[in-house]
């Protein structure tokens, strides 16, 4: 039993030493990681680092420019103060974007682990509901699920969590399918393992390196999905700052205030880019191929 153990652990994936180091070598990957860091920590420090309140209204400082009154990025048609509202729009992001990946991959992660490693009727019939998910454009799944549902930061996070499910379950679907011929998985039957300790306890830490990489390249997905919907006006309703809401607010002010728009777009631009950095090192770093 000993020796079995042993050789089971053994064939198990683990992140090799080298994976760090192959990381930090990347200089895009770290950029973006950084990139990644300070996002999150001026959406943790918003009350900290906002200059104004970013619902306050002052209609006597409409779209002052940038620089102008205190203003470091001017203010939007409504005087609010263009920096604190992007400053706080950053949590609504982070809050959105992780939340519903979280949602979606938990249920996508079942979801996958029960098809691939049963097989049969049950592979075929959640597959085939996946296929009917899929069938929509994400981001206009997305819409409908807040037609239904309506506004609210939590229905926003539901119906863009409910996009993500398909691809998480296909991901690890295709993991399963392949941990689960592998000869440790047999050993682990022939000792007379449960199913739910060969899946949770053997194939599940075999998904991990993918599982990460595709749920963090998605975050950035996210982002864009509650930048569209509020954008659109069906996400995150006045007056609370959203990345997507101000790119709305800005839109029909091109003329007079180019600022409103153009610095919500950077916003979304540079947290967006940092995360497909991050995503495309990690992917590189825990490639086995790639490790030196």
């Amino acid at each position: 039993m000993e020796n079995n153990e042993v050789l089971i652990h053994s064939e198990e994936v683990q992140l090799r030493p080298g994976v760090v180091k192959k990381f930090l070598k990347n200089r895009l990957a770290v950029l973006g990681f950084v990139i990644v860091v300070l996002v999150v920590l001026t959406a943790i420090f918003a009350p900290i680092i906002a200059t104004h309140d970013p619902n306050a209204i002052n209609a006597s400082e409409s779209f002052l420019s940038a620089g102008e009154k205190g203003h470091l990025l001017g203010t939007d048609n409504f005087g609010r103060d263009l920096f604190s509202r992007i400053i706080y729009g950053s949590r609504i992001s982070i809050i959105v974007s992780i939340s519903s990946i979280l949602l979606g991959g938990v249920l996508g992660v079942i979801l996958g682990l029960v098809a691939g490693y049963f097989g049969g009727i049950i592979d075929a019939s959640l597959m085939r509901i996946m296929d009917g998910f899929s069938a929509f454009p994400f981001i206009l799944l997305a819409i409908l699920l807040m037609t239904v549902l309506g506004q609210g930061l939590p229905n926003v996070i539901l119906a863009i969590g409910v996009g993500n499910i398909p691809g998480f379950a296909r991901i690890i679907r295709s993991q399963v399918l392949n941990v689960k011929e592998e000869e440790f998985i047999e050993v682990e039957h022939s000792l007379g393992a449960s199913n739910t300790r060969i899946i949770f306890h053997h194939i599940l830490p075999n998904c991990i390196p993918s599982l990460i990489v595709y749920g963090t390249i998605n975050v950035a997905g996210a982002i864009i999905s509650e930048a569209t919907l509020s954008f659109l006006g069906l996400g995150i309703q006045p007056p609370t700052a959203s990345w997507g809401s101000i790119l709305r607010d800005g839109k029909s002010f091109l003329a007079v205030s180019p600022g409103i728009a153009t610095f919500s777009g950077i916003a979304i631009l540079l947290t967006v880019l940092g995360i497909n950095m991050l995503g495309d090192g990690l992917r590189d770093a825990l490639d086995p191929k790639s490790i030196e």
